[in-house]
């Protein structure tokens, strides 16, 4: 099933996932500022747009195989794929490490997922699922690198536009680059700029750009959980390279403080990764008068640390 990534793509993406997932919520945060609360999404992510849309292009095409669908993730993708098969009546088959958190596991069984526990690594889950996908037939998913994964996440900047009239500029948490690639895709169709905000130590695209070609990174930050992919997709690359993108790092510090002023201050709880947008507020400049909208991605992570207590 041949995709490409462009504005058609996204379009088609929103057609498919219309009525299913939740349309974005925008909130005024600050003179100027206004937050895309996408947190509120099922399964706690903006990973449910790309997860259903890719099922339900395959499904149309003819080509969903009668073994399901199976990823290695135990993260937001996974999730996002256990809920949107379970959706749609889809096998899906999740694979992770072992050591894999308890949480996470009950979790995506409770989405009917069957979870199968390999080794004690990441990579180690990954092959096996590919070799589950050899032998079985099931249509392998990924966690961003995919076309109708970045046109499902590309379908959130269409509803801010709408709910944010004069809209001049999207912040972006990037790490492997499908909501990245999939917002700038539909940014650039509106002349909207998008800032694309890594932190310094997972760098993925900001190296790309230096590179002139996607690369390995190291990763070490705290936001890792949700922001660690070691290299970001082409997809991701080729949209960072056109004009009205500007590529933004933010230390761990700026991060945890960002994180726990939406906290203190709206009593929003995200993921680490989710506020490094919002860390990047004063990493680039803002045009006086300009409509800002910092986009809150996800929310799967563990409050504890934000009681004043845990200081």
């Amino acid at each position: 099933m041949e995709q490409q990534l462009d504005y058609a793509a996204v379009r088609a993406a929103a057609d498919r996932i219309a009525g299913v997932t939740r349309p974005a919520a925008v909130v005024a945060a600050r003179d100027g500022v206004f937050y895309a609360l996408e947190y509120l999404q099922h399964t706690g992510s903006f990973k449910a747009r790309g997860a259903h849309n890719f099922l339900a292009a395959h499904r149309a095409a003819g080509t969903l195989p009668p073994a399901g669908v199976t990823i290695a993730s135990g993260g937001n993708a996974g999730l996002a794929c256990a809920w949107a098969a379970r959706a749609q009546s889809v096998p899906a088959t999740v694979f992770l490490p072992a050591n894999a958190p308890r949480v996470k596991v009950e979790r995506l069984r409770g989405y009917g997922a069957d979870v199968r526990l390999v080794g004690d690594r990441y990579a180690e889950a990954l092959t096996a699922c590919r070799e589950f996908a050899a032998d079985s037939g099931a249509l392998s998913s990924h966690a961003y690198d995919h076309p109708l994964i970045a046109a499902g996440a590309g379908t959130l900047l269409d509803e801010i536009r709408a709910a944010l009239p004069g809209l001049d500029t999207v912040v972006v948490a990037v790490g492997g680059g499908g909501l990245f690639a999939g917002v700038a895709t539909a940014a650039r169709e509106h002349g909207v700029r998008v800032v694309a905000a890594e932190p310094e130590h997972c760098r993925a695209l900001n190296a790309a750009l230096e590179a002139g070609r996607p690369v390995d990174v190291p990763v070490d930050s705290v936001a890792a959980d949700s922001l660690g992919a070691t290299r970001v997709s082409a997809d991701a690359l080729a949209a960072a390279q056109h004009e009205g993108v500007d590529s933004v790092l933010v230390p761990d510090a700026q991060i945890t403080a960002a994180r726990r002023g939406l906290w203190e201050d709206h009593r929003i709880v995200v993921e680490p990764g989710a506020a490094t947008a919002l860390a990047a507020l004063g990493r680039f400049r803002r045009a006086p008068g300009a409509r800002v909208a910092v986009i809150l991605c996800g929310a799967n992570t563990d409050p504890a640390d934000l009681s004043p207590a845990a200081r």
